[in-house]
C-alpha cells in the first residue's frame, strides 16, 4: 500500500466500502477484526508463530526460538509489511522479511521455514473466514431467524389468503408463511457453520508432496497435524500447493444461498405492502423520505435494499466454481479472484442485520389481510368442495367444480351455484356439520397451518439455541 490508502469511506470506491457496510460503524468494528487487509496479514502472521510453535514441539527449533518468532508475529504492524511488499513484489515474502526483522540472529532461519506461501495463505484464510462467520454472520443470521420466529407465535393464527403464481389460492395463515424463513432460513445458517468449520489447512509445501519439510522431519504430516491443531484445523487429505478448492464453493455457495433466502423474505414482504395489498409495513422514520418527488411515498426501500445486494453476489458462486480449475499443482488464477470471498460474507452480515432491523419494527395490518381473504372467499371454496364432493363418491367431481367456477365468474358464488345442480346437491346432503361448515365458511379452511406454524418456531428455537453455543457444547 502506499501513501494513497483509503482513509475514510468516502475514499472507497466499492459501495460495500463507502454505503452499506462501511457505512455501519458497529458493523465495521465487527467485521474488520477478520475481513480487512490489517485482519488479512495479522491472521497470516498469527499462522507463522503456530508453525514455529509447531517445530519446537517437533524438535526441529528450541523453544525460546518460537516463543521469539511468536512475539514477533503478535507484534507485526501491517503497514510496515504492505511497504516491504512495495519492495519485493511478494506478499507473503514481505511478511517473513519483517518477522525475521524483529527475531534475533539465531531464530531467522526458522522464520517460514519448509513453508510455501499458500500454506501460509490459504490455512491464515481458513481460520479467519471460520472465526468470522462463527462470531459474526451466523450470530447476524440467527437474529433474522429469531425474530421471524417471534412474528411466527405471534401471528399462527393470523388467517392470510395464499398467493400462487400471484394469484389468490387457498388459505393460510401469516405466521405459517413468515414460518418458511425460519426453517429455509435456519437450514442455510447452519449449512454455513458447518462449511466454515469444515474449511482445511495446510502445511504440504510447495507442490504439497511434502518436500522440503520431509528434508527437516521424518514425520512431516505430524509437524503438519501440530501446525493445524494449534489453530483448530483440519488438514486437508490431500493437498497441492493450495487447498482443494471446493472447501472455498462451499463457504460461498452457503453464504450466497442463505443471502437468498434473506432476499425471497424481503421480496415476498415487498410486495405484500403493495398499494392494492398492504398486509404489512415497513417502518419510517419520521422525517424519513420516499421520493425527491412525491411528499407522500413510503417506500419498502430496507426489503427492496437485500434483494438487490442478492443480484450483486449471486454471480459470485461462478467464480468459486471458476477457481476449481488450478493448472497441474498451482496457477494464480484463482488468486485474485479469492481474495472477494471476504466481500461476500460482509454482505450476507450487512443484510441479515438491515432483513432483521426491518423485520423487528415490521406492522402487520390484520384488518386488510381480514379483507383480503374475504375478497377471495367466493372462490376459495372450490378446492375444499371438489375433495369433499370427491370423498362422498362423485365420479368426476374436480371437473363438475371446475365447471362450477365458470358458472361463478357472473359474480354468484361457486358454492351457491353448486347448490342448484341436482347431483351436486344430493352429495352435499351427506356431509357432516363440520364440513359443511367448512364450505359456508371458506376463510377459515387453513388446514394445519397454524400448528405447522408453532412447529416450526419450536423446532428452530431448540436448533439456534444449539448452534449458537460454544464448539464444546455443540459436541
Amino acid at each position: 500500500m502506499s501513501e494513497q490508502t483509503i482513509r475514510s469511506r468516502f475514499d472507497a470506491i466499492s459501495p460495500l466500502d463507502y454505503r452499506f457496510y462501511g457505512g455501519d460503524a458497529n458493523l465495521y468494528a465487527e467485521l474488520h477484526p477478520y475481513l480487512s487487509e490489517d485482519a488479512s496479514i495479522r491472521y497470516k502472521a498469527r499462522v507463522e508463530g503456530a508453525l514455529a510453535q509447531a517445530m519446537a514441539q517437533q524438535g526441529l527449533c528450541s523453544e525460546r526460538i518460537a516463543a521469539s518468532i511468536e512475539r514477533a508475529c503478535r507484534a507485526i504492524v501491517p503497514a510496515e509489511v504492505a511497504t516491504e511488499e512495495s519492495r519485493t513484489r511478494h506478499d507473503v515474502r514481505a511478511l517473513v522479511n519483517v518477522i525475521r526483522d524483529g527475531v534475533p540472529d539465531e531464530a531467522k532461519p526458522f522464520v517460514h521455514l519448509g513453508a510455501t506461501s499458500y500454506d501460509i495463505v490459504d490455512t491464515a484464510n481458513a481460520l479467519r473466514y471460520r472465526e468470522c462467520v462463527e462470531k459474526i454472520v451466523v450470530p447476524r443470521l440467527a437474529r433474522v431467524v429469531a425474530t421471524c420466529i417471534g412474528i411466527v407465535e405471534a401471528e399462527a393464527e393470523t388467517g392470510q389468503i395464499g398467493r400462487t403464481h400471484g394469484r389468490h389460492a387457498e388459505p393460510i395463515t401469516f405466521g405459517f408463511a413468515v414460518a418458511e424463513y425460519v426453517a429455509r432460513l435456519g437450514e442455510r445458517t447452519l449449512k454455513l457453520g458447518e462449511a466454515a468449520r469444515s474449511l482445511p489447512g495446510k502445511l504440504s509445501g510447495a507442490v504439497g508432496a511434502y518436500n522440503a519439510l520431509g528434508l527437516l522431519t521424518g514425520e512431516p504430516r505430524e509437524l503438519e497435524r501440530r501446525f493445524l491443531d494449534a489453530l483448530s484445523l483440519r488438514p486437508a487429505s490431500h493437498s497441492t500447493q493450495i487447498v482443494p478448492p471446493e472447501g472455498w464453493t462451499d463457504l460461498v455457495h452457503s453464504s450466497i444461498t442463505a443471502l437468498g433466502v434473506m432476499a425471497k423474505c424481503a421480496d415476498d414482504m415487498r410486495h405484500l405492502q403493495r398499494s392494492e395489498i398492504g398486509e404489512v409495513a415497513e417502518s419510517f422514520g419520521a422525517e424519513q423520505v420516499g421520493s425527491s418527488t412525491m411528499p407522500h411515498k413510503r417506500n419498502p426501500v430496507s426489503f427492496e435494499n437485500v434483494k438487490s445486494l442478492w443480484k450483486v453476489m449471486a454471480p459470485r458462486i461462478v467464480t468459486t466454481y471458476m477457481d476449481q480449475i488450478s493448472e497441474h499443482q498451482r496457477d494464480l488464477t484463482n488468486s485474485a479472484s479469492q481474495r472477494f470471498i471476504g466481500e461476500v460474507l460482509a454482505t450476507v452480515a450487512y443484510a441479515a442485520g438491515r432483513l432483521a432491523d426491518s423485520l423487528e419494527s415490521i406492522r402487520v395490518d390484520k384488518d386488510r389481510l381480514r379483507a383480503n381473504l374475504a375478497s377471495a372467499r367466493s372462490g376459495i371454496v372450490a378446492e375444499p368442495l371438489y375433495v369433499l364432493l370427491a370423498k362422498y363418491g362423485h365420479p368426476d367431481a374436480h371437473e363438475a367444480v371446475r365447471k362450477l367456477t365458470v358458472q361463478a365468474e357472473g359474480g354468484r358464488s361457486v358454492l351457491e351455484i353448486a347448490t342448484l345442480d341436482p347431483e351436486v346437491k344430493a352429495t352435499l346432503r351427506r356431509l357432516t356439520v363440520e364440513e359443511r361448515e367448512t364450505l359456508d365458511h371458506p376463510e377459515e379452511y387453513r388446514g394445519i397451518a397454524a400448528e405447522v406454524a408453532r412447529d416450526v418456531a419450536k423446532e428452530w428455537r431448540g436448533k439456534l439455541a444449539t448452534s449458537l453455543a460454544s464448539p464444546e457444547a455443540r459436541a
